[in-house]
């Protein structure tokens, strides 16, 4: 059913106490909440709830816990028990009343994300850029001129070896068949472990003949498992259909080979994630899923704000993906950007504007203004830096591909917002200090 309405009863609570009485209005969440429209929230999410049912909890209650979440970078569970010690976290959300008991579960955060999915919630993102253009923190004129970079960000994985993954998926055939009740002949789970450990250690001792062995080892056994299982399935249609998924997925990581072409396992649990190479000597690959970032080029007046974000799978080049995100700008900001800079992995774009693409190193048809902005192109940087340290992009925790395009987009969103609370609390530490320093205006401080 359409979400609950939040609604001010008016008058005095006898038990309870008023939010308003017991918080500064000079905090930044504060005055971060009176700078958002919360309509256009309602009015973006309503058409994807039914007419009948249980009503759904509040729309500013939801909103409110993902911005909280991803500004401070706190996991589902945390954000819900700040939630109901934080009276600012409970006004921020739109409660009247201090409560002392959460009318949400942990589990109502992960369901609320799924439905709305991350087209829906790019709206979070848009919803930023105009509270920061009203408050003063942002203006036009700083979104002509974007910078677009790429990074990865990491799944929630270890770090994938044969061995692991053979084992992993021993485990997960074993576990499902005693969930359905399938007897298997031998489960291998004992002796597979030995094997993982013995594999491990003869890597670290670089004693490579003996690790392959341990590792056939336990190719040979998965082979074993997959055959016992689909000799017991096969009669009967339904309890297949219940292996069926894990039983291609375990056929995949045995078949899969050291230099193969196409798409490869490195997680049983998460089968999405993809290995990409960014040359970085600490950390020559990293396991995830690319995801694109736009800035603006030059700082406003209340930072550095991210503009456009974007998870992009399949691990494409990245010129090729400037036309999708250029596009997809002009729709979130509402302007087409008329300068756009990039490094030199964007070289072979595809764009109807191809002057107005700057790359890293350029000389030719470049001005000392855009010599000037080309030099900022590397303030992005830092940004990313700071989403993943800070704002949960570092370890993607959510499933699936969806979950890797909503938790950037939600990412992007808690910087800017957290941006936004920041050029608050700065400004009005500027009106109170002007406010008390006005001359003819004495200061007197009473003393013990």
């Amino acid at each position: 059913m359409k979400p609950r309405k939040q609604q001010d009863p008016g008058g005095e609570d006898m038990f309870r106490a008023r939010l308003e009485h017991i918080i500064n209005p000079r905090h930044e969440l504060v005055l971060l909440a009176e700078a958002i429209d919360w309509q256009r929230f309602d009015e973006a999410f309503a058409p994807l709830f039914a007419d009948v049912g249980v009503p759904a909890l509040p729309t500013r209650l939801m909103v409110g816990l993902q911005i909280l979440k991803y500004m401070h970078g706190l996991s589902d569970p945390e954000v819900t028990a700040q939630w109901v010690e934080n009276p600012y976290f409970q006004h921020f959300c739109g409660a009247v009343y201090f409560q002392h008991k959460a009318p949400f579960d942990r589990s109502s955060l992960t369901r609320w994300r799924q439905r709305i999915g991350d087209e829906k919630l790019s709206t979070l993102v848009q919803e930023s850029l105009a509270s920061a253009q009203r408050t003063g923190a942002l203006s036009t004129k700083d979104v002509r001129r974007v910078t677009v970079d790429t990074t990865v960000q990491p799944k929630n994985i270890t770090f994938p070896t044969d061995a692991k993954l053979l084992y992993a998926s021993i485990v997960r055939l074993n576990r499902l068949a005693r969930r359905h009740g399938v007897k298997l002949r031998e489960s291998y789970l004992r002796i597979g472990k030995l094997a993982l450990i013995k594999s491990q250690r003869y890597a670290h001792a670089k004693q490579f003949r003996r690790q392959r062995r341990e590792v056939k080892f336990l190719h040979v056994r998965l082979g074993r498992v997959i055959r016992d299982i689909e000799r017991k399935t096969g009669h009967d249609p339904l309890l297949r259909a219940h292996f069926e998924s894990e039983l291609n997925l375990a056929k995949r990581i045995r078949l899969q080979r050291k230099r193969q072409k196409g798409p490869k396992v490195y997680s049983c649990h998460a089968p999405e994630t993809e290995c990409i190479g960014k040359g970085k000597a600490h950390k020559p690959y990293e396991f995830g899923v690319k995801v694109s970032i736009a800035t603006t080029n030059a700082r406003a007046k209340g930072g550095m704000f991210i503009l456009h974000a974007k998870a992009l799978h399949g691990n494409p080049y990245d010129g090729h993906t400037l036309s999708v995100v250029v596009d997809e700008l002009a729709d979130w900001v509402g302007a087409r950007p008329e300068r756009i800079y990039v490094d030199k992995g964007y070289r072979g774009h595809k764009l109807k504007a191809p002057l107005s693409i700057f790359q890293s190193g350029q000389k030719r048809g470049v001005t000392p203004q855009i010599k000037r902005e080309l030099r900022r192109r590397v303030a992005v940087e830092p940004i990313i830096g700071h989403v993943k340290a800070e704002h949960r992009m570092d370890r993607n925790y959510l499933k699936g591909r969806e979950g890797d395009r909503i938790n950037a987009i939600l990412a992007a969103a808690g910087f800017n917002f957290k941006q936004i609370a920041n050029w608050l609390k700065v400004l009005l530490c500027a009106l109170l200090a002007g406010f008390t320093s006005r001359p003819g205006r004495a200061l007197y401080y009473q003393t013990a």
